[in-house]
C-alpha cells in the first residue's frame, strides 16, 4: 500500500464528513458497496478510475479533488524526474486480483479547477487479464508511449502499439490493461464534464 493510496483514501474520508455524508449514504449514491468505500477511505484498496469517479460524483466534487496537494491557477509544469519520484497511485484496475494493478503517475495534481485528468501510466505485465468493464461520463484519450496495449471498447477490442493512440467517449463500457504477457506505458487524458 503506498502513502498515495492512503493520502487518496483519507481525502475521500475528509470530504464525506466535511459534506456530513455517512459511508451509507455514499454508497447508495455511487452504486459502490460499503466495503468498497470503506476499503478506498482506509488505504486498503484503490480501484479503477470508473469507481472513483462514481464517489468523486456522488460527493459532488471533482475527480482530481482526491489527488489535489495545492491550488495553483497558473500553469503547471510536471518535470520528468518529479513525476517518477513523487507520485504514483497503484490502482487494482477493477482486475478480480487486486496485486494486478497499474501505477497512475497524475501530470497535473497542483492545478486548480481542471476538467481533464492527464496520467503516466505504467502497466504491468498480466498472462491473462481479468477484468470488469467500467463507464461513466466523458472522454479519454491514450497514447502509447512504449509496449502494447488492448482496450476493449463495447463489443470491440482493440490492440494498439507504441505510437498508436485513441480517443472515446467513456459512457460505452470499456477496459484499458496491457497485450496479454505485456507491459506498457500510456499517456492517458481523462475528461469528466463537472
Amino acid at each position: 500500500m503506498s502513502e498515495n493510496n492512503t493520502f487518496v483514501g483519507s481525502k475521500i474520508k475528509g470530504i464525506r464528513e466535511t459534506k456530513n455524508l455517512s459511508i451509507e449514504e455514499v454508497a447508495e449514491s455511487s452504486g459502490l458497496s460499503i466495503d468498497q468505500i470503506s476499503s478506498i477511505e482506509n488505504g486498503q484498496n484503490m480501484p479503477s478510475l470508473g469507481p472513483l469517479i462514481k464517489i468523486a460524483r456522488a460527493l459532488g466534487v471533482r475527480l482530481g479533488t482526491f489527488m489535489d496537494d495545492n491550488d495553483a491557477l497558473g500553469p503547471v509544469v510536471c518535470r520528468a524526474e518529479d513525476r517518477e519520484r513523487d507520485s504514483s497511485i497503484s490502482f487494482s484496475n477493477g482486475a478480480t486480483d487486486a496485486r494486478k494493478h497499474m501505477e497512475y503517475h497524475p501530470l497535473a495534481q497542483q492545478k486548480a479547477g481542471r476538467h481533464m485528468e492527464p496520467f503516466v501510466i505504467d502497466i504491468n505485465p498480466e498472462e491473462s487479464p481479468e477484468f470488469q468493464l467500467s463507464a461513466h461520463e466523458g472522454e479519454e484519450f491514450i497514447y502509447v508511449m512504449q509496449g502494447e496495449v488492448e482496450i476493449v471498447y463495447g463489443k470491440e477490442t482493440y490492440t494498439l502499439k507504441e505510437g498508436d493512440s485513441i480517443f472515446y467517449d467513456s459512457i460505452v463500457k470499456h477496459h484499458v490493461h496491457g497485450a496479454p504477457g505485456k507491459s506498457a506505458k500510456i499517456l492517458a487524458v481523462v475528461y469528466i464534464p463537472f
